[in-house]
């Protein structure tokens, strides 16, 4: 207990040092702001403290690559905020892993919390991408419908993007804002393609880049393409209803691991430690370790589809 308080405190007393010092800027700057406009008639808008620090983050090569991940998972996040709360639970599962299994594992939670990190944007990513591909059939008939009316593919997109709602707004915006300064339609579609791209998208992208070098029906492709869409919709919804079971499998293959653990700790304190300083212990660790990720890993392969 004595070894939690004394990891915890400094932990805590970090926190609340930079919640007083981003409460004082805050008033700092309003009172500033007040006294300014006071004596201009004007208001000025100063950058806070964490815009300070999130803006020198952004430009650190960790800070760069979260900031691209966040654009491309669709979330409305401070890159410094993310990568704190990511320290967090990193500290979190040190303690944890400290005080509840042995000391030497605590230095997994690092790693943990990283991997968590990664797992949690690639998630995120993977769902607005799954959102994105279920509003291709709707995408596909608005753009039938106003290539239908005489407008053109550019005017088309931006119509589309004006329609649908959130991640095809965003995404066709970025694309028309692109058209309109002049960049090529495939660039920017493969642009697109690069931040959502499935087969679905694919098969769109390549319609109205065809259609735009060839011409030819595009209003009858693209019904026909909002048809098929809406068939693939429906089935990968029911593969993925199916596989859900197996998936919520995959995870509990990993949290018996840890229990069994956890309940060999409690049953006779001071296993696990012991454990992980002789050389035998730290051999069963490691085989357990191989046999539950393996199990992990092969529940994972056989139940990612892509159809």
């Amino acid at each position: 207990m004595t070894g939690l308080v004394m990891i915890l405190g400094p932990v805590v007393a970090v926190v609340f040092l930079m919640l007083g010092l981003r409460e004082f800027a805050r008033v700092a700057r309003h009172r500033h702001a007040a006294i300014t406009g006071a004596e201009s008639g004007m208001e000025t808008d100063e950058p806070s403290l964490l815009e300070i620090l999130d803006a020198s983050f952004s430009r650190t090569r960790v800070g760069r690559w979260l900031s691209r991940e966040l654009d491309v998972a669709g979330i409305d996040r401070r890159p410094s905020v993310v990568a704190f709360g990511g320290l967090a639970v990193a500290v979190a599962l040190v303690v944890a892993l400290w005080t509840l299994l042995a000391p030497l594992l605590g230095v997994l939670g690092f790693a943990l919390g990283a991997l968590l990190t990664r797992m949690f944007l690639r998630r995120a990513r993977e769902r607005r991408k799954e959102a994105f591909v279920g509003q291709l059939p709707e995408l596909a008939r608005v753009l039938a419908n106003a290539s239908f009316a005489g407008l053109s593919l550019p005017t088309a997109l931006a119509v589309a993007g004006d329609e649908l709602a959130e991640p095809a707004r965003t995404e066709l915006s970025r694309v028309a804002t692109r058209l309109r300064f002049g960049a090529p339609l495939t660039t920017a579609l493969d642009e697109l393609s690069e931040r959502v791209g499935s087969r679905e998208t694919s098969v769109l992208i390549s319609t109205l880049v065809v259609a735009q070098r060839s011409g030819g029906s595009l209003v009858t492709a693209l019904r026909d393409i909002a048809e098929a869409l809406d068939q693939r919709k429906e089935t990968r919804r029911e593969v993925k209803t199916t596989l859900s079971q197996p998936v919520v499998t995959s995870y509990l293959v990993i949290g018996m691991g840890f229990a069994m653990l956890l309940m060999l700790n409690v049953m006779n304190p001071g296993t696990v430690d012991k454990m992980t300083r002789e050389p035998l212990g730290q051999g069963a660790l490691a085989l357990a370790a191989m046999i539950f990720g393996g199990g992990f890993w092969a529940i994972r392969r056989m139940t990612r589809f892509d159809i």
